[in-house]
């Protein structure tokens, strides 16, 4: 394979606070890369590092030669001012400029310059480049080409960010955390389309599925050092289990012979002047060696919830839009004791909506809740990130409570629960603007669960969390005693957390699925098999009936024979209509194809050739329908 990137012991550091020392790594052609550190280990730094928006200590980063790099940013930045379309196709790809200016053309009035735009195109074959394009597009859900990039939400422009990095087709792309704002259908899309494609991948995600199933190796940043695994994320769960098993062996080991020498040391006091000095300074390294231990530190939610009574929330027949965009119509429903629903849907379908309302944050146009005297809500949002950044991290817990109550009368300190979430001593009197994206959730989870809940509800609490968090998570829910509503794309994290499903589908339709993600994604894979089966029968019959009609046999007669004398005359009439509309439409084809049209022209042909696909299909639908009475 051709190296793309060579990475030589690179060093990076904040003042005092050692992020990694001389880690060294390549990147191929062919290759998909995943990155795995804990919150604050470094890993957005290192990628920006090498896509050059960052400085570091030493070390050495080689590319090759014109290589072209693609970098998605955690939180991507455009001009406020550019259009939706410039941001998208914002590249140096010059196929890509000249499909921008057809497009802008399209979108024009008088549609000048189009006669050079269209020399243009086929000059730089981007015909076909546009067609992927659009695809792109379309499966991100990014329709409004002119809208203004100041105008869109956090989503929106990271679903726009990500368009204009996948439609640029660069050698290298690096991804920081790209399935965050993405729905599930955008999800399993990206995949597939990252599996298939030719470019070399670096990412960072916490989507577990994803690295399962896209990446081939998994670089791994832990104690400032870098460990590279040759396989998906499966292989890397069990490769860094007996790494971890491997090195406490050795430290153990150091610690049995540091206990012999130290004995050795103590015993001849005097004579240490006289000692070789190899013996001491081995002495002092395996000292040093002893210290040493790794650990799956865990974030240890071990937090009492509130009692909860029987009576927990119903919903009655709320009804919620905005405009035409309905949320719910006349829904009702009734959440029981200890019950743990996960939420699913496109992004805009109102899932996020529909917890707003439950927590009085939105009112519905009509219908009520009625919650429980017992419910303690606990909400962890993406809105909960809105802390004082001058603050320091002991400084917000102790706002909330001084003691965090464990049940069993046991109480803990907010300095000792803060150690739960892996919050050390130093990074408990930093300021919070210090921390990174996961540390901030990592402490908005904290300050949600101390005030001892007993039913949460979580709007997106994977997004930047690191995988150890999620995986300590995902137990504590598990074993929570009480209620969880859960709004998430992270697939992995539904199947293991939630009993069943609520799936909007939009316009105000919902369905109750009685299982997780997976079995719901496998049911409708089957429905989704069972439809396109349906499809090819119905067109199959179509064209048999066709093929029926053409015969010098008195089928059709027959078939007419209980049709009213209008509906007899319209049937004939259809018969002659259909192939003079097709016959048309195949001459416009050829016409366009020829390249011998004018710009008004081809405008013109353009529209009646979609005119003429319509009136065809309604044409041919109601010929089917007299032809089986």
């Amino acid at each position: 394979m051709a190296s793309y990137m060579q990475v030589e012991n690179l060093t990076k550091s904040f003042g005092d606070h050692l992020l990694f020392e001389n880690i060294s790594f390549g990147i191929a052609d062919n290759q998909r890369v995943a990155l795995i550190a804990k919150n604050g280990a470094g890993k957005t730094t290192l990628l920006n590092i090498i896509a050059g928006k960052e400085d570091y200590k030493n070390g050495n980063i080689t590319f090759r030669r014109d290589l072209r790099i693609g970098y998605l940013d955690q939180d991507p930045d455009f001009p406020k001012e550019l259009s939706v379309l410039d941001a998208c196709l914002q590249t140096d790809n010059e196929a890509v400029r000249t499909i921008a200016a057809y497009e802008h053309c399209m979108l024009s009035e008088n549609h000048e310059g189009l006669d050079e735009i269209l020399s243009q195109m086929d000059l730089h074959k981007a015909w076909d480049y546009e067609t992927r394009i659009k695809q792109i597009l379309g499966k991100l859900k990014i329709t409004n080409f002119e809208q203004k990039i100041g105008k869109l939400s956090g989503g929106q422009l990271k679903r726009v960010a990500l368009a204009n990095v996948l439609i640029a087709e660069p050698d290298l792309l690096i991804l920081d955390e790209p399935t965050n704002h993405l729905d599930l259908e955008m999800i399993e899309w990206l995949e597939d389309f990252l599996k298939r494609s030719t470019m070399a991948l670096l990412m960072v995600t916490h989507d577990r599925y994803f690295l399962d199933r896209v990446c081939t190796n998994i670089y791994e940043i832990d104690h400032q050092a870098l460990y590279q695994y040759n396989g998906n994320y499966s292989y890397y769960l069990e490769k860094r289990q007996e790494r971890l098993e491997s090195f406490n062996a050795e430290s153990e080991r150091a610690v049995n012979l540091y206990r012999k020498e130290l004995e050795w040391m103590r015993r001849q006091p005097q004579a240490r002047a006289t000692k070789a000095k190899s013996r001491q300074d081995s002495f002092y390294e395996i000292e040093e060696r002893a210290k040493l231990r790794r650990n799956n530190d865990k974030v240890q939610l071990d937090v009492k919830a509130s009692y909860l009574g029987s009576k927990i929330f119903e919903a009655k027949y709320i009804t919620k839009a905005y405009g035409d965009l309905k949320i719910l119509d006349n829904f009702y429903y009734n959440f029981a004791r200890y019950e743990k629903m996960g939420i699913v849907g496109k992004n805009g379908t109102g899932k996020s909506t529909f917890l707003k309302m439950l927590l009085g944050e939105v009112k519905p146009d009509s219908g009520s809740f009625d919650v429980g005297e017992t419910v303690v809500f606990g909400y962890y949002s993406q809105d909960g990130l809105d802390f004082d950044e001058q603050m320091k991290v002991i400084d917000v817990v102790q706002d909330i409570a001084e003691e965090v109550d464990l049940g069993n009368g046991k109480k803990m300190s907010a300095s000792q629960f803060l150690l739960h979430f892996l919050f050390t001593p130093e990074t408990q009197y930093n300021y919070v603007y210090k921390l990174s994206g996961g540390e901030k959730r990592r402490l908005h989870l904290c300050t949600v669960l101390m005030r001892n809940p007993n039913f949460l509800v979580l709007d997106e609490p994977t997004n930047d969390l690191d995988i150890v968090t999620l995986n300590i998570l995902e137990e504590y829910l598990q074993s929570f005693k009480g209620c969880v509503i859960v709004v998430s794309h992270d697939r992995y994290f539904m199947d293991k957390v939630v009993d069943h499903l609520m799936v909007f589908k939009g316009n105000a339709e919902l369905k109750d699925f009685p299982g997780n993600y997976t079995d719901f994604r496998e049911w409708n894979e089957l429905i989704e098999e069972q439809e396109r089966e349906d499809k090819k029968a119905a067109k199959a019959e179509l064209q048999n009936s066709k093929t029926e009609v053409a015969k010098p046999e008195p089928i059709a007669k027959e078939k007419t024979k209980k049709l009213s004398f209008k509906e007899k005359q319209e049937f004939e009439a259809l018969e002659k209509e259909i192939p003079a509309l097709e016959a048309e439409k195949a001459d416009i084809e050829n016409q366009l194809a020829s390249g011998s049209l004018s710009s008004d022209e081809i405008i013109k042909a353009s529209q009646r050739f979609g005119e003429l696909g319509d009136s065809i299909d309604e044409k041919t639908m109601r010929w089917l329908e007299l032809s089986e009475m």
